[in-house]
């Protein structure tokens, strides 16, 4: 399985915001539309995410507050993937890296993100489909004939 399979399922909604932007609205948007990411985006090219992580670390050396520019905060240099990589090593990716949430790319073009629970459902439809049809197979199992029939 590849992460094409999975955009074609999650589809194409992209949420982005500039480095610029202050940090709470960028917490707002993410409350509001309930997701824990936002891609940093600046001129047409990726710069940045931001996650529910970055944000309470940058909340904690902010003494409580969410103050700043998203710039502050954001991860600068998030781990990606493209549509061709196998879902096997977005996996390793992911646990190896912490990531929770990892944009896809074509060269330089955002395709989308995808997150841990993307993949984790991927994985789980995968073999609840694959259980399904080896139950089917073995339901429908022929049955040997005696032996002088």
């Amino acid at each position: 399985m590849k992460v094409s399979d999975i955009l074609r399922v999650k589809g194409s909604t992209l949420f982005t915001v500039t480095p610029d932007e202050p940090l709470s609205t960028a917490v707002s948007a993410m409350a509001e539309k309930d997701i824990g990411s936002l891609v940093v985006m600046e001129h047409g090219d990726l710069v940045g995410m931001l996650t529910f992580r970055e944000v309470i670390l940058a909340i904690v050396s902010n003494g409580g507050q969410v103050g700043g520019q998203v710039r502050k905060a954001m991860d600068n240099m998030p781990v990606t993937c493209t549509v061709e990589t196998d879902l096997d090593e977005v996996r390793r990716i992911m646990l190896e890296r912490h990531a929770r949430y990892m944009p896809v790319m074509d060269k330089r073009m955002l395709m989308g993100v995808i997150s841990f629970y993307d993949v984790a459902k991927a994985v789980v439809d995968s073999q609840n489909f694959e259980n399904k049809m080896l139950k089917a197979y073995i339901r429908d199992w022929p049955t040997e004939e005696e032996p002088g029939n």
